[in-house]
């Protein structure tokens, strides 16, 4: 399982579009436990360009801050599930929180 996570000096970016890298982190959901991580600068950014990017590189779930419903969507027609209102933290640390449940998410603070 991947999991991308936009970051911006190291946190978790609240506005998915403006991340500097995504951190793909590369886990074993059973044991849960972190295999592998790798950065990957972002394409420029413009509206659907993000989703097919992620998903060539095997991504299969997005933690973020913030992101747009149409982003959501489309994020989702190509099998990414997205979880929103993730609080600003280290990439490393919000994966282990989703994979021992104990994951807060909040308001998405993307209103578009």
């Amino acid at each position: 399982m991947k999991v991308a996570i936009p970051v911006a000096e190291g946190q978790l970016c609240m506005h998915f579009g403006h991340c500097e890298i995504f951190e793909v982190i590369d886990v074993d959901p059973e044991t849960k436990t972190i295999k592998g991580k790798s950065s990957l600068k972002p394409p420029p950014h413009q509206p659907g360009v993000l989703p097919p990017f992620l998903a060539d590189q095997g991504v299969t779930l997005v933690i973020a801050g913030g992101m747009g419903q149409r982003a959501i969507n489309l994020f989702e027609e190509r099998g990414i599930h997205v979880i929103v209102g993730a609080p600003a933290a280290d990439p490393e640390k919000l994966v282990m929180s989703y994979l021992d449940g104990s994951l807060a998410s909040g308001q998405n603070v993307c209103d578009h």
